[in-house]
Parts: structure tokens; C-alpha cells; sequence
């Protein structure tokens, strides 16, 4: 990924052909939309102060004071070819840059928009093109809202099984949590949206092509699906070769009651199959091939020299929601994964844990806004760890050297409700040990994001 350094925002973004299109809705609630469209605008700018650093590397973020930003239109267009089937379309128009001009330095990176930002220009590109097709089991019928992320409001039966084909995000499906999900109207950072340790395959925006079935038989939601990752680790190119190289998962959901508030559990695995390095492969390369000027930062030829074969990744995760009362939520997500191979799609994180709650505005009279606290831990394997400590770079983090410590985030946001559908968050991060390493840190992050829906 290669970032134009600018702090400037286009408002061409925001004058793009999508900001003609209105919200299709219904007043009779009872209405099954036909067809729909829907538009969303997102401006995220983060900065951070100088923090103290014993030492930087090639994959270090830098510690000096420094801006990023991101900007989204998107479109969410649907409509019903026939009776139980939805198809949808969504392009996006992006921009920005992120800190330290590529996007480096961190295992759980601060702005969950920055993937599909690829510099200061504004780039239109299609993000999604996918059939939902859905036949109802019998079941009490369950109202579905028209939502900005790719849903039209309708009737299902509670018992139901639904099937999701083409080109989506495997989060469109899997990881669902109430509390902790849209890093457009929620938490930003991107341990809070899914699990940090969660490599799921997709190209380097988020997006590939496959397939996902969910059964819902009464409280329990049984889902599996298989997609395409990229053709080379954390790129751009798809690689098509689904039944070769493809990220598979299996999660299964059950909804219960605590003491009259709503809650459920998820349980998530998750399978990679592509050619990646091992770690432990990549650091006895850099023994046996030492930086010929003597300098730590051979890394960056090690995982390249030693990637050649077809290897398995592994994760379990568990995924906790609990409403309190009813205007305050829980959410707790946990993850452990094998870590013996490279980063295929996602983030530089081997086992992860978020927690944290939401609180909306009823309690001081302002419905419409809200407050979330969080807090993440993210680790790394030992292969990873000795291949850092030897002087390896990956994808994203490599400093030239570890002083291994878990990378601790506190996040904290507040909501502020404009007009209608607009609203301004103000974000607050504090990074313990950004990229795993003592030696650099701690790191305050400031933001504020602008988000509207039509």
C-alpha cells in the first residue's frame, strides 16, 4: 500500500453522484421494500502528539506529532427479483492517508475506514455486488429494518435459512455483536469492530468473493461459509482459486435471556489455506542470511524467501453480548489462534481480547446519543515474537528489534446526535506498547468523526 502524505479533504467526495440519492422508504411499516437505495458520508480525522520511542525501524509508526484522515461516500442499492431474493450493489468512493504515510506500526490500527483509503485522491470502486436469497421455516415473523448496510426492510420467519452469494465481506455474515460492530457510528479501533486476531481472507480493502449459509432454528443461528483471499498476503488482487486457496468459517449463535435483558453467544473458527511463510522458517532465514551492512533490517527479504508452500491457519473465538438495562450493553470478544504463519488478510495479531459497554443518551435526555468505553489486549505468538526480536519486518510492524510486551488500547467516544441522520463523535486512544515493544510508547490518539446517512 503506498499513501500519498496530505491532510486536505476533498469535498468533491462529497458531491458525488451517490449524494443525489435518497433514502426509498415507506411510512406503513408494514411495507416489504421492493427495491431501495441509501447513502452514507464518513469523515475521520485522528492525530496523534509526539510519544517517546528508545528506537524505530521500517515498520515503525513515527513518534513525532502527526495527522491522518479518512473519507467514504458509499451507495447501498437493493432491490427483490423475486420472492425471497435480494440483490445488492454498493460502491464507494474513498480517500485518505494514514499516520506515518503507509500503514504501519500497530497490531490494532486506530481508524477502521483506513483499508479502503488509498491516498488523496477520490476513488470509486465497487465494494460489493451480492445475492441474498431467503425461504423462510415457519416462526413467529420478525420485522427486518431497512438499514445502510445492505438490508431492506421486510417480514422473515424466526426459523429461516438464508444463503449470501458473491462479492461481500465475510463481516457482512460472521461476528455480528450490537454493541461493537460499525466503525462509522461506533468504536474506531479495529479490535472493537471483529477481532483483532481474526485473519479473515478478503482483499486488502475487506471484500472478497464467496458464499455463507445461516440456519435460524429458534434461539441457535448455525452459519459457515467460505471465501477468496488475496494472491499475495494483505494485497489487493483477489485470488480466484476458491477451492484452493480460501478462508473457511463455522460459527455457531445462541440467544438467550439474563434476568429479562436480551443477550447472546457466538462461537467462531476459522481455517486459512494459502501460500504464506512460517515464521520459524523466516527467522532461520535471517540467521543464515544476515543484513550484509550489518544492520538489523534483513526482515523485510525473509518472509519473501521462505513463502513458497501451502500452509493452514487456525483461529477460535468466542463472542459475547448482554444487555444491561435498556439503555446500556456489554460486549466481550476473545480469540486465540495458532501463530506459527504470516499475516494472510487481516492485522498483525495472534490472540486477542476486547471488552467493553455502550450507553445511549436516554439517561440525560438525549436518545439519540451515545457513549462507549473499551478495552483491548492483543499478543503475539512466540514464532512471531522471535522473528521480530531477530529483526524482522511483516506487512505491518517490525521495529528492527522487540522488547516484547502485549499491546494494551483504551478507547473511549462520545456521539453527539447534529440533525436528522448526522452525527459527530469525538475518539480517544491510549496505546500501551504500540507493535508489541516497550521500547516505544505509550500513544495518544485524538479524533473526531463526521457521519450522515440519507
Amino acid at each position: 500500500m503506498n499513501f500519498k502524505t496530505s491532510g486536505r479533504f476533498s469535498l468533491a467526495l462529497l458531491a458525488t453522484v451517490f449524494g443525489g440519492f435518497a433514502t426509498i422508504s415507506h411510512a406503513d411499516t408494514n411495507v416489504e421494500e421492493q427495491m431501495s437505495a441509501h447513502v452514507q458520508m464518513t469523515y475521520n480525522w485522528q492525530y496523534h502528539p509526539a510519544f517517546g520511542a528508545a528506537y524505530s525501524g521500517p515498520n515503525s509508526i513515527i513518534h513525532t506529532a502527526e495527522k491522518m484522515y479518512t473519507a467514504t461516500t458509499t451507495g447501498f442499492f437493493g432491490f427483490r427479483p423475486w420472492q425471497g431474493g435480494e440483490l445488492y450493489l454498493t460502491p464507494e468512493v474513498s480517500q485518505g492517508v494514514p499516520f506515518s504515510t503507509n500503514l504501519v506500526g500497530l497490531g490494532g490500527f486506530t481508524n477502521g475506514e483506513i483499508t479502503r483509503a488509498g491516498g488523496t485522491n477520490p476513488t470509486l470502486y465497487r465494494q460489493k455486488l451480492f445475492l441474498r436469497q431467503t425461504w423462510n421455516q415457519g416462526g413467529e415473523s420478525q420485522r427486518i429494518e431497512a438499514g445502510q448496510n445492505n438490508q431492506m426492510a421486510g417480514w422473515v420467519d424466526k426459523d429461516r435459512v438464508v444463503l449470501t452469494v458473491g462479492n461481500f465481506s465475510t463481516l457482512d455474515v460472521f461476528d455480528p455483536n450490537t454493541y461493537a460492530k460499525d466503525p462509522r457510528t461506533q468504536f474506531m479501533n479495529w479490535g472493537n469492530w471483529t477481532y483483532a486476531a481474526y485473519d479473515y481472507a478478503a482483499d486488502a480493502r475487506g471484500f472478497g468473493w464467496g458464499f455463507a449459509a445461516e440456519w435460524y432454528k429458534n434461539d441457535w443461528v448455525f452459519r459457515a461459509g467460505r471465501m477468496t483471499g488475496p494472491t499475495l498476503p494483505n494485497m489487493l488482487p483477489v485470488d480466484q482459486s476458491i477451492f484452493k486457496h480460501f478462508g473457511d468459517q463455522f460459527e455457531v449463535e445462541h440467544h438467550h435471556e439474563l434476568a429479562g435483558h436480551p443477550g447472546a453467544v457466538r462461537v467462531l473458527a476459522w481455517r486459512d489455506r494459502a501460500i504464506l511463510a512460517g515464521f520459524s522458517d523466516a527467522t532461520a532465514w535471517l540467521k543464515a542470511n544476515p543484513n550484509p551492512a550489518g544492520g538489523p533490517y534483513a526482515g523485510p527479504g525473509a518472509l519473501l524467501a521462505v513463502r513458497g508452500t501451502e500452509k493452514n491457519k487456525f483461529g477460535l473465538g468466542v463472542n459475547v453480548e448482554q444487555e444491561i438495562d435498556k439503555n446500556t450493553g456489554f460486549f466481550m470478544r476473545a480469540m486465540v489462534t495458532d501463530g506459527r504463519t504470516e499475516t494472510y488478510a487481516f492485522t498483525e495479531v495472534d490472540d486477542s481480547l476486547s471488552t467493553g459497554m455502550t450507553v445511549t443518551g436516554n439517561a440525560w435526555g438525549r436518545a439519540d446519543d451515545g457513549i462507549g468505553l473499551s478495552l483491548m489486549r492483543n499478543f503475539l505468538s512466540v514464532d512471531r515474537r522471535n522473528f521480530l526480536a531477530a529483526g524482522g519486518t511483516s506487512f505491518f510492524i517490525g521495529d528492527g528489534g522487540l522488547n516484547y510486551r502485549p499491546e494494551g488500547i483504551f478507547e473511549g467516544y462520545y456521539s453527539f446526535k447534529l440533525y436528522k441522520s448526522s452525527w459527530l463523535t469525538t475518539d480517544y486512544q491510549r496505546i500501551q506498547n504500540p507493535a508489541f515493544n516497550s521500547a516505544r510508547g505509550p500513544m495518544d490518539v485524538y479524533a473526531l468523526r463526521f457521519h450522515a446517512e440519507l
